[in-house]
Formats: structure tokens, C-alpha cells, sequence
């Protein structure tokens, strides 16, 4: 599995468990990590909330739960 599918993996497991309020979670994870001193995990939640916000801005609001 390639990096960007595992981002993209995550990015969905995001959405299928918290909806559009999934930038919630990958804030609260970014937090987590900082606060932990883990600087590549910020970095990773980071561009899984990039991709969260493609997934979301790609469908439309009805398809989100």
C-alpha cells in the first residue's frame, strides 16, 4: 500500500465515523500528537485532513452522515 492510499484510507475511515464534523477528529488527533512531541504524526494527520477536505467538498452534503 502506497502512502497516499493510506492517507486516503484514513481520510475515509474519518468521514464513515464522524461525517463532515470529521475535521474534529483530525484536529483533536493533530492536538494529541503535538502535545506528545510527535511531529511526524502532526505532519501525517495533517495531510489526511487535506484529503478529508477533498472528500468532503467532492459530495454532496446529503451523502455525508
Amino acid at each position: 500500500m502506497t502512502r497516499d492510499k493510506e492517507i486516503l484510507g484514513m481520510a475515509l475511515w474519518v468521514e464513515k465515523h464522524h461525517g463532515a464534523d470529521g475535521w474534529f477528529h483530525i484536529a483533536q488527533q493533530q492536538d494529541r500528537l503535538l502535545e506528545a512531541g510527535d511531529f511526524a504524526g502532526v505532519a501525517l494527520w495533517r495531510k489526511v485532513g487535506c484529503r478529508f477536505e477533498e472528500l468532503v467538498a467532492a459530495r454532496p452534503a446529503e451523502q455525508l452522515h
